[in-house]
């Protein structure tokens, strides 16, 4: 874990009005990424019996690039009662970091690290488990890592897909409430399963579900060519003709070039008896 502008004993003074200091180019400068602390004071009780109390909270913290201003930013999650990074992350200006958050290496090394890698080693075999077409094994391994982290975005899917391949849709069901309400599981990092997570959803003829999980993903993210064709399909095996072409048409302004889509409105427009005209 790495902190620049700290000492061993806590935060370098400095002044919140203060831009950052510009580091030179020849300097290394590890990036931010570990455990690290804030702390809040509440008052409790009341009348005679009010007193303030210091509460503090531990995050996992870990530098990302420049945001759309060009301010390099600290992404920020919460550790919860297992000690592991969960919930959605928030993205914090450096500086302020610098100013509000102390490094807890030892609480990262004894706690937190050791957690961290049992959740990984928990997610790999159950994806291995899940590949190699062991279901329950997987579902097992699945629902021991949500144990330990209710809102990891690779458990969440996983289950699902699992269950999706058993032939369980109403689990399948289930899960998918869950993960639509996730915004980590769009996050470009998770694109793999989050394909693989919609299209097994249409397959396994849970459409409406599909429908929705297109369209929150259209409100999370920038308009996407391939969003916009993946949920063209789910409309039309819904049964749903007009907004499938007002999806193929979007992707194609998006990506003219996008053949997948050609030849997919080339074949709506023949069921239809020819080209389809707004209306």
């Amino acid at each position: 874990m790495t902190a620049d502008d700290r000492t061993a004993g806590g935060k370098v003074p400095r002044d919140a009005a203060m831009p950052e200091v510009e580091i030179p180019s020849s300097v290394q400068r590890h990036r931010i990424s570990g455990v690290f602390s804030s702390q809040s004071v509440v008052r409790v009780g009341t009348g005679t019996t009010s007193r303030k109390v210091i509460q503090k909270a531990y995050w996992y913290a870990e530098e990302a690039g420049p945001d759309e201003d060009g301010n390099i930013v600290v992404m920020v999650r919460p550790l919860n009662k297992n000690n592991v990074p969960s919930g959605q992350a928030e993205a914090v200006p450096r500086a302020d970091f610098l100013e509000r958050y102390n490094p807890e290496l030892e609480y990262y090394q004894k706690e937190v690290y050791p957690r961290m890698q049992e959740l990984d080693s928990t997610l790999k075999r159950a994806e291995a488990q899940r590949e190699q077409g062991a279901l329950y094994s997987a579902q097992f391994e699945y629902e021991a890592a949500l144990n330990v982290d209710e809102e990891n975005v690779r458990a969440n899917f996983g289950l699902g897909l699992t269950y999706m391949e058993r032939g369980d849709a109403g689990k399948a069901g289930d899960i998918f409430k869950r993960v639509v309400s996730l915004e980590a599981a769009f996050a470009p990092e998770h694109k793999h399963l989050f394909n693989e997570f919609g299209i097994n959803l249409r397959k396994s003829k849970l459409l409406d579900q599909a429908v929705e999980y297109y369209e929150r993903a259209l409100q999370l993210t920038d308009n996407d060519e391939n969003l916009h064709y993946n949920i063209a399909r789910a409309y039309f095996e819904r049964g749903d003709r007009d907004q499938c072409l007002a999806n193929l048409r979007r992707a194609l302004e998006l990506n003219p070039h996008l053949e997948e889509a050609q030849k997919f409105l080339a074949y709506v427009e023949k069921e239809a008896g020819g080209p389809v005209l707004d209306v």
